[in-house]
């Protein structure tokens, strides 16, 4: 009797260890009969590897900050899709013992936006994807129920990011928060309460939800800064950058230039933070685009005040911060006349330094001279550009507008 309860009960799943387990057939064999051996079920290692076939594949793994900076992008083309509106529903009410209820089908819910967002902790536009569909409203239901709205989807875009369309510039989004919708989304449909009428009380007919909207926006980032660093290749402007901030610019014992910008923050004293921007090294004839002449100066147009880098070691170095303004007057107009300290670079190498009474005679000014390399006279660069930006938060004051904080 005992055995007979026991295998006309129901049969269970078999577990072996703790692993995975596989269930076993409905079987209800005769009393005093066991089970045959082939149904007993597979070896737990059998059935782990069936289970690793059917996985997802791995997915890309995310770019580290570090690695971002090694695929800096400032300029992007997307496609934004608004998300579709919602479907109407015809539809008419039914209740107990009441025959004529009327129409009662909702409207659908609205397509999402897409809403460019301007996030600190981005620095590039590498992220950005080349479109993006907005979510779609939900469809209208019974009982004059509205459908549901599509979620706004937001895209995270660096400050300093400038929303072109074709030749029009859109927005200009410089400042942390600043928001802009890049597409609308579609209007949900009308259901058939909404078509309710004297002349018509039974309406049957619903409208389908709209599509979204379809923008191409050219996307073009120019780095935000209070200065700029600006000279031609080799003149040590990343150094530079590196000793008075905690920003880490690529720098070797053999000549290369920059390909990307770097933005270091220096503090003062008093609580301040001023943003300095290591600008790509700019030739001769960037103004016409020769090598990446409008990439590099594109970046120089937000820096209040400049810092102009010139290099002693090499001969006639007066030149440089001629060719220099030249550049920047060329590209736009008003560039070279902005605030601007002369920065005398490498002043370590013996031949550096006797050319530096020169440069002072040839400019009419006096140069900061110091070394990157060595520290000599950071402390007066530093002076200097704190001077720079009281001036700078002080003329912005009298216009009314707010000064940029980092």
């Amino acid at each position: 009797m005992i055995r007979s309860r026991l295998f006309s009960a129901r049969s269970w799943p078999v577990l072996e260890g703790v692993g995975c387990w596989t269930p076993l057939a409905r079987v209800s064999p005769r009393p005093g009969r066991l089970l045959p051996q082939h149904a007993s079920p597979r070896l737990l290692s059998v059935s782990c590897v069936d289970c690793t076939k059917h996985q997802e594949p791995p997915r890309k793994k995310l770019l580290s900050e570090k690695k971002l900076k090694r695929h800096f992008v400032d300029h992007r083309r997307v496609l934004v899709r608004g998300g579709r509106g919602g479907d109407g529903v015809s539809c008419f009410h039914s209740e107990p013992r009441k025959e004529f209820g009327g129409p009662d089908g909702g409207d659908g819910g609205y397509g999402g936006h897409v809403i460019l967002r301007v996030d600190r902790q981005v620095k590039s536009l590498s992220s950005v994807l080349s479109q993006y569909q907005g979510f779609d409203g939900g469809a209208g239901g019974r009982k004059n129920c509205f459908g549901r709205s599509g979620a706004i989807l937001y895209i995270q875009v660096p400050v300093g990011t400038l929303v072109k369309e074709g030749n029009k510039v859109l927005a200009d989004l410089s400042h942390p928060g600043d928001e802009f919708i890049a597409a609308l989304g579609g209007a949900g449909g009308k259901g058939n309460r909404f078509f309710l009428a004297n002349s018509n009380r039974a309406p049957t007919t619903c409208t389908p939800g709209q599509p979204g909207q379809e923008r191409v926006l050219f996307l073009e980032l120019k780095t935000v800064a209070h200065a700029g660093l600006v000279g031609f290749p080799n003149a040590g402007k990343s150094s530079l950058l590196r000793a008075i901030s905690n920003a880490r610019p690529t720098v070797a014992s053999y000549p290369f230039t920059t390909l990307n910008p770097h933005v270091g923050v220096v503090h003062c004293e008093d609580h301040q933070q001023i943003a300095v921007a290591d600008i790509p090294g700019i030739v001769r004839g960037a103004h016409q685009n020769r090598g990446l002449g409008l990439a590099f100066l594109r970046h120089i147009e937000r820096c209040p005040f400049l810092l102009f880098v010139l290099d002693l070691s090499v001969p006639e170095p007066w030149t440089q911060l001629d060719d220099l303004k030249y550049e920047l007057e060329q590209y736009r107009e008003g560039l070279s006349e902005r605030p601007h300290a002369v920065v005398a670079n490498k002043v370590d190498l013996p031949q550096a330094r006797a050319q530096l009474p020169q440069l002072q005679a040839r400019l009419g000014r006096e140069a900061i001279a110091l070394s990157a390399a060595t520290g000599e006279n950071l402390e007066g660069l530093l002076l200097h550009l704190k001077e720079l930006h009281d001036d700078h938060v002080a003329a912005e004051l009298e216009r009314g507008r707010q000064p940029l904080r980092w």
